[in-house]
């Protein structure tokens, strides 16, 4: 590093950040804001017109999850093989195309059929710029920027509410319903900064035309050698390998931590896919028109997107992530059961489902670079957090039967399974960093072995310079010394 000490390491971060945040935090948004719209939709007539019953309704939400879980991992791994720069673009102007076509479906089955093919093309835009970053920056940076693309989520949530607000009024307009111009307008706006990230977005450090040869070798080498100057945060302590092999493919899917996490995952993104698919219904069930229940999301996601970005700075200042997300589980947790105890009281449970949005919104990036922090590797770490959003999205399924139509008004079932899943995500997470402590405590006692070993090796190489040797002859000569003192004594007498 040394040779690297004349580098302002924070301006290279600061021109890092402006070059690659904004435009991944972009398309996040445009992929959350376009798997979630169709619960703007619905209450804006979408299943009346197509003449959907409620089961039918729930089959379109959870179709999109079966083969959005199925594609993460092979997109991930063909995000390693190919150019982000070319494959990110190309899988948003598809799901684009398909989010536009939703807006011309005339039946149960065209929508059903939209819905599975968003979730082909939308598989590979988060587990992708979630493995994007770390290649980009050190384990106790990545939190705060994975906050940051994320929380682009919360805001699109936000931005879904005032959007549909306001394409609603176009009911009518060109002989379509309103419902039909959200999904029409907003893929129309995907395909369009699709084509725009073509020619923003940057590869990897290596090749970034924004750093010079000096910084772009600084940042290569802090990415390579960081693991001999740091540990992963909470976790097993790991060496870095950036090479490709089917091995460590097999290592992520056998790996135990990658599989635990899941639970944690699910108990964040359960409540998460309740909430961005059926606020606008849980907020209109509280007695308001479908127009003050989109604006009633804004405030909500407006908060916990600023929440997010919070929590994300503390916890990269402090080097750690389990506390910060365990306290976000029980934050969520007194969230739903204030929902589940509101039960008609209108103020009661928009707080609650307030309360448990601004904690799961902190929760999700720290739970995504907490694993990530733990994987050794690039391979195994893109291979890794595939597995874990792919398998962890399947929450998005189980939460889409959450909320039942004929539970209506006060959804009780829906927010008791909520906190259930959050249950579940506190018991997984304790065994997580029960084991990390053993694993690395276990450690530690070897390296200590070692240690000890390699030191009495380097004692016994010394012969007669070791210290202990040393300190032998001071006591064999004060010995011998005192006993003549002693004898000439006696001998006196």
């Amino acid at each position: 590093m040394a040779s690297f000490a004349h580098l302002d390491e924070k301006k290279i971060l600061r021109k890092m950040d402006l070059r690659l945040i904004p435009m991944l935090a972009l398309l996040y948004l445009l992929s959350f804001l376009d798997r979630g719209n169709i619960g703007n939709a619905k209450i804006e007539g979408l299943t009346e017109d197509l003449k959907m019953t409620p089961a039918q309704y729930n089959w379109v939400l959870t179709a999109f999850f079966f083969t959005y879980a199925a594609f993460e991992v092979p997109s991930n791994l063909l995000l390693k093989k190919l150019r982000p720069s070319i494959w990110l673009p190309s899988i948003m102007v598809a799901w684009g195309i398909v989010m536009t076509l939703m807006g011309i479906v005339q039946s149960y089955h065209g929508l059903l059929a939209a819905r599975i093919f968003l979730g082909v093309t939308e598989a590979g835009l988060f587990p992708g710029v979630a493995y994007y970053i770390t290649m980009w920056y050190a384990r106790h940076e990545a939190q705060f920027r994975q906050a940051l693309f994320f929380s682009a989520a919360s805001v699109a949530g936000a931005f879904s509410g005032l959007l549909a607000f306001g394409i609603a009024h176009m009911d009518g307009v060109g002989n379509l319903a309103g419902w039909r111009w959200i999904f029409i307008l907003e893929g129309i706006l995907t395909v369009i900064v699709a084509i725009i990230a073509f020619f923003t977005l940057f590869d990897f450090p290596e090749t970034a035309s924004f750093l010079t040869e000096e910084e772009r070798a600084f940042v290569v080498y802090r990415l390579k050698y960081q693991g001999h100057k740091e540990e992963a945060d909470g976790g097993m302590r790991v060496a870095q390998d950036d090479t490709f092999q089917w091995k460590f493919v097999k290592a992520a899917f056998l790996d135990w931590q990658i599989w635990t996490d899941i639970f944690v995952y699910w108990g964040i993104v359960c409540p998460l896919y309740g909430i961005s698919l059926f606020l606008p219904s849980i907020i209109r069930g509280l007695g308001y028109k479908s127009s003050t229940a989109q604006l009633l999301t804004v405030p909500i996601y407006v908060t916990a997107s600023v929440l997010a970005i919070v929590v994300a700075w503390f916890s990269d200042r402090a080097g750690k992530r389990y506390p910060f997300i365990l306290v976000c589980l029980c934050i969520m947790a007194v969230g739903f059961v204030m929902c589940i105890a509101g039960g008609s009281v209108p103020g009661l449970v928009y707080a609650g489902v307030f309360i448990a949005a601004c904690a799961l919104y902190p929760a999700f990036p720290g739970n995504i670079t907490w694993l990530s922090n733990n994987l050794a590797g690039s391979t195994k770490r893109a291979t890794g957090q595939a597995i874990q959003i792919a398998v962890g999205n399947l929450a998005g399924a189980m939460a889409s039967n959450f909320y039942r139509a004929k539970d209506s008004p006060h959804y009780i079932l829906g927010h008791a399974l909520e906190l259930a899943f959050i249950g579940a995500g506190i018991l997984a997470l304790l065994v997580m960093v029960f084991n990390y402590k053993r694993i690395n405590a276990k450690r530690e006692r070897q390296l200590a072995e070692v240690r000890s070993a390699e030191r009495e090796k380097e004692l016994g190489n010394l012969g007669h310079l070791r210290i202990t040797w040393s300190f032998r002859i001071i006591y064999t000569s004060c010995t011998i010394l005192v006993g003549l003192f002693l004898l000439r004594l006696f001998s006196s007498f």
